[in-house]
């Protein structure tokens, strides 16, 4: 049964380059999935890693031309965005052999042709709801309760995903901090209640800002929030930074113990590195906070960023 947070219908990719194997699973799975159809194992890795079309299950063949669905299912599960989507082989190569290969790849279930429908739609169905499940359970462990953004420990993971990539790939990597100004006031003044409608209010414009793929918004604890950017440098960082600014004051929430702007404002510290593998990627907080001081002390409602190369820094 699809979550709310689910398609209607739950997804179901099919990837196989016979016609008439997409043709028989495809009608009998229509009535209550949504299908999904790929003849190769390249247009199967494409559809898996579009955001909007990503399955709740991978139905496999093994011999296909081209990348074979051995090597369709090693590159799903060394993909991020696509490592969690279970995937069931359906193939005549029902060996033992190639079972085994095929479960230790990470593939959850093998089905062999000829397909006998009732039993490959049981298998089916159990493996959706069994991600959904873990879908659910993923989106509690990781969404901050309040704005509905990830939370710290879905940033702490983001940030050190990508500092691993961004070391393999050698491009830069920024980091933002915000804090919300005078916050403490504002709850003082205004009660707790309107104090948590703020902070959705901008958690709400943090994620609107940081929306390419890639971007990771989250809150960070209290008042204060966090943003991951992958491959930008600091000129594209200060950017989204001052777009954020200028977006939360836009909100015209009023504070009045908030002078000179009697509005909701906040200060942003942001750095940006370019990866070696002797920094980790914990001193990218330590700086940003250091940024978020300085943009506090030189008077709020502003952006601080430096510049981290080897050997040197250079602060803006």
């Amino acid at each position: 049964m699809p979550t709310p947070a689910s398609p209607e219908k739950p997804r179901v990719l099919i990837v196989d380059d016979t016609p008439a194997n997409l043709h028989v699973l495809a009608e009998a799975l229509s009535g209550e999935h949504e299908v999904l159809i790929a003849n190769n194992g390249e247009r199967g890795l494409a559809l898996a890693n579009r955001e909007n079309l990503k399955p709740h299950l991978i139905l496999l063949d093994v011999m296909m031309p081209g990348l074979s669905g051995f090597d369709v299912c090693r590159r799903l599960k060394e993909n991020e965005a696509t490592r969690d989507i279970p995937v069931i082989f359906v193939t005549a190569r029902d060996g033992l052999d190639d079972e085994a290969r095929g479960l230790t790849l990470g593939a959850v279930d093998y089905v062999a042709k000829p397909i006998h429908l009732p039993i490959a739609l049981a298998r089916i169905r159990n493996h959706i709801a069994l991600k959904i499940k873990a879908d659910l359970l993923d989106r509690y462990a990781n969404l901050d309760g309040l704005t509905d953004i990830p939370n710290r420990r879905r940033f702490d993971e983001a940030l050190n995903n990508e500092w691993r990539r961004a070391v393999r790939e050698q491009r830069p990597i920024s980091l933002l901090l915000a804090d919300v100004d005078h916050f403490k006031q504002y709850n003082d003044n205004y009660g707790h209640g309107e104090g948590d409608a703020c902070l959705r209010r901008i958690a709400l414009a943090l994620r609107e800002v940081l929306s390419r793929p890639g971007d990771l918004a989250a809150r960070y604890g209290g008042e204060e929030f966090a943003g991951v950017l992958p491959a930008t440098d600091l000129d594209g960082a200060l950017g989204l930074c001052e777009e954020l600014r200028l977006k939360v004051a836009g909100l015209a929430i009023p504070h009045r113990q908030n002078p000179p702007a009697s509005v909701v404002t906040i200060s942003i510290g942001c750095v940006t590195a370019w990866p070696r593998r002797e920094l980790a990627a914990c001193k990218l907080l330590d700086i940003a906070d250091t940024m978020l001081y300085e943009a506090k002390a030189a008077g709020r409602d502003r952006v601080r960023g430096i510049l981290l190369e080897a050997g040197r820094a250079c602060a803006t």
